[in-house]
């Protein structure tokens, strides 16, 4: 019988220390034998998808909507408020995330053991070394570079038809993010440099911070001679600026270039996307019959 005992209190001892050790070591807990990769932000996801990494990915935000395989994945909870239960049951390799919003989540993260990536980049250079980091973090450095190339090269094409395009004729641009309040992008956020590679001038551009409320009485002064809505309403657009009290001015309303057919996805979102963005921003500003810059 004194065998029996013996394995009895060892097992009790075995059981005892593993509990101690996913209380006080949750890093080794939950990261052993973790595997695929967890994305909170529609950008990153975009960026792994692109990568070719979908039967990696385990678990996408709610938010994630491009590819429309991204809704085939696990969903994790909303942006702001993932569900760490989820993730905790998903285990992942790594986590990637983006924005000052979602910094409570990613120390909540990383307290937990888990390997986080953030991103958030100002503008397109910063996209692109995100693509290169996100790459080499899932090893898929060449396709990577490959992505890399593809956006410098559509940036590049959108960029020789701006050139083309005289000073005093570039077109005043108010980029609407949001109507109540009234939103838009100002100096240093990613959409004022596309907005700027589109050969357009943003009427926000001497505002200091990225994203900010502004006046509808200072976009009646500033007078934009295009006005490009960034949600997709299904109201008549130049109808519904029209109502706004001293807007029926605007050379942008009186003209009738005011646009709400743009995926605000392809602007807003910093992704493997952002070529596209721009050309379909330039097409808006200096429509021709060929749909393109004069």
């Amino acid at each position: 019988m004194a065998h029996v005992w013996d394995s009895i209190r060892f097992l009790r001892r075995f059981l005892w220390g593993g509990l101690l050790w996913v209380v006080f070591c949750p890093a080794a807990a939950f990261c052993s034998g973790s595997s695929g990769y967890i994305s909170l932000a529609p950008s990153t996801t975009e960026i792994l998808f692109a990568l070719g990494l979908e039967a990696r990915i385990s678990g996408v935000s709610s938010y994630c909507n491009y590819p429309p395989r991204a809704a085939e994945k696990t969903r994790v909870g909303d942006f702001s408020h993932p569900n760490l239960e989820v993730i905790l049951a998903l285990n992942p390799e790594y986590i990637f995330c983006t924005g000052l919003e979602q910094a409570p989540t990613v120390a909540r993260l990383k307290a937990l053991g888990f390997r986080v990536y953030c991103a958030d980049p100002s503008g397109v250079e910063e996209l692109l070394k995100t693509i290169r980091e996100i790459g080499a973090i899932t090893k898929k450095d060449k396709r990577a570079l490959e992505i890399i190339a593809e956006i410098r090269a559509g940036i590049a094409e959108t960029s020789e038809k701006t050139k083309l395009i005289p000073e005093d004729k570039r077109v005043k641009v108010f980029l609407e993010i949001w109507h109540d309040p009234l939103m838009t992008a100002g100096k240093g956020s990613f959409v004022d440099e596309l907005i700027e590679i589109a050969g357009g001038i943003n009427i926000a551009r001497e505002v200091r911070r990225p994203y900010c409320n502004f006046s509808a009485e200072q976009v009646a002064a500033m007078d934009p001679d295009c006005i490009i809505l960034a949600y997709m309403d299904e109201r008549n657009a130049v109808g519904m600026m029209g109502t706004r009290f001293g807007w029926e001015n605007i050379k942008a309303v009186r003209s009738g270039k005011v646009f709400n057919d743009l995926n605000p996805d392809l602007i807003l979102r910093p992704g493997p996307r952002v070529a596209e963005g721009v050309r379909e921003l330039q097409k808006r500003m200096y429509p021709s019959a060929e749909g393109g810059v004069k």
